[in-house]
């Protein structure tokens, strides 16, 4: 039997299908919302990573940025320690070539110096020969002072040996004659040793002064030398009628210096002056002597033909000599010279061609001179 299908159950039956189908809509509504909310998750979650993307691409971008400056900065110090390694190597390279030509100056220094040691050596050995020299040429010119000197020296002997000789013969007459005397004899006899000390202190004067020594300074009086070298002078100057003045300062002047070779000084201007007044119509020679703040001034001055202007360069020059050939040996006054060099002293002629010439000698002073004490 067909069943008939009533508006109601037909009814019923869509509305079944209706609630069905809204049921499977709203399904699908839950489903899309779900997936819409998951779609938002995911949107937002993408949107963090983008913006963490982001930032860490600025971060990249920085962190290469940095590394570009790092390796540009590297490059520069690469570039630096390169040129910094080429410089020491050159300098190295400098050094060693600074260190070999060290060494070649060491090696040549040490050469030099041995040269110069053996120069000293040499130059010392010479200088002590020079000096040896120089003191037997002094002694040379005392001798030949001694050699001119002879004759007045064997007067000077022959007064008080004939003196002796006739207090002796008196007092020997006496006893042979039976007259003796007791006061006669002793006034002969002192007289005869008073001659015999003269004639001692002639010798004794000439053995100093010939005597080869060595060279001390001491104090020295300028008076006393003079003394004894005008004793030795005095009698060729007064067989030659030559008159002697002197003026001399009225306390004594001292100086530092050794007394035999300033003695010779003044015998060797002495001499020099006699043998220019040789031919001069007024004989005569003037010593003057004084004294200064530190030092003295001697001058012997001659009425003597005087040094020609052309000559006066070369007195002082060994063997230079404007006497005759035998007359003379040209040292006196370079020995002159040297010895008031060695006194630290000077010397200088005042020359007046036609009327004679004047030697100025200056000293030092000794500073042992005893100063006079003041008055009370």
């Amino acid at each position: 039997m067909l069943e008939v299908e009533t508006p109601l159950a037909a009814s019923v039956d869509a509305t079944a299908r209706l609630q069905e189908r809204v049921e499977e809509l709203e399904r699908r509504v839950r489903q899309a919302e779900e997936r819409r909310r998951a779609l938002l998750h995911i949107m937002g979650d993408l949107n963090e990573s983008n913006k963490r993307l982001a930032d860490q691409r600025k971060a990249m971008l920085h962190i290469l940025g940095d590394y570009e400056q790092d390796r540009s900065r590297l490059a520069r110090q690469t570039e630096r320690l390169d040129n910094s390694r080429r410089a020491l190597l050159h300098i190295l390279q400098d050094s060693h070539e600074s260190n070999l030509r060290l060494e070649r100056t060491r090696k040549a220094m040490i050469h030099i110096m041995g040269d110069l040691r053996e120069t000293t050596t040499e130059i010392e050995r010479r200088e002590h020969e020079l000096r040896d020299k120089q003191e037997q040429l002094v002694q040379a010119g005392k001798l030949a002072t001694l050699g001119e000197l002879t004759t007045g020296i064997a007067h000077e002997l022959n007064n008080p040996l004939n003196n002796i000789g006739l207090f002796v013969g008196n007092v020997i007459d006496q006893v042979e004659l039976g007259a003796f005397e007791a006061a006669r004899v002793r006034e002969d006899l002192a007289r005869a040793m008073d001659q015999v000390r003269k004639a001692t202190e002639i010798i004794s004067h000439l053995r100093t002064f010939g005597r080869a020594a060595t060279v001390t300074f001491e104090p020295v009086s300028i008076h006393e030398v003079l003394a004894r070298s005008l004793s030795l002078m005095h009698e060729q100057l007064r067989l030659r009628e030559i008159e002697v003045t002197l003026d001399l300062d009225d306390g004594d002047v001292v100086v530092h210096g050794n007394p035999i070779q300033l003695e010779q000084v003044f015998i060797n201007l002495l001499t020099n002056a006699r043998d220019a007044l040789a031919s001069s119509g007024r004989k005569q020679i003037l010593i003057w002597c004084g004294r200064g703040e530190r030092r003295a001034r001697i001058r012997v001055a001659d009425t003597g033909g005087g040094i020609p202007q052309e000559l006066e360069q070369r007195i002082f020059d060994p063997f230079f000599t404007t006497k005759s050939v035998g007359a003379g040996t040209g040292l006196g006054l370079s020995i002159t010279y040297g010895i008031i060099q060695e006194h630290h002293g000077a010397i200088s002629l005042e020359n007046r061609p036609g009327e004679g010439a004047t030697f100025l000698i200056e000293l030092p002073l000794s500073l042992e001179r005893e100063e006079p004490e003041a008055a009370p």
